[in-house]
């Protein structure tokens, strides 16, 4: 396994992040988009910053 910059890996995570986040939203639609995104933030352990990035560009 190649080493992987650590600002990759948090691209990739928030990557990650947000394409689960938009599955979970088309099925799920009767849960609130709030609880949906508490879901994702704690599964992918992100950061305040990129929680807030979710929530303002998503």
């Amino acid at each position: 396994m190649s080493h992987q910059h650590p600002t990759q890996c948090t691209g990739d995570k928030k990557k990650q992040a947000l394409a689960e986040l938009a599955e979970l939203i088309k099925r799920h639609p009767e849960k609130s988009r709030k609880a949906l995104l508490q879901h994702v933030e704690v599964k992918y352990d992100l950061t305040p910053k990129e929680c807030e990035f979710l929530n303002n560009n998503f």
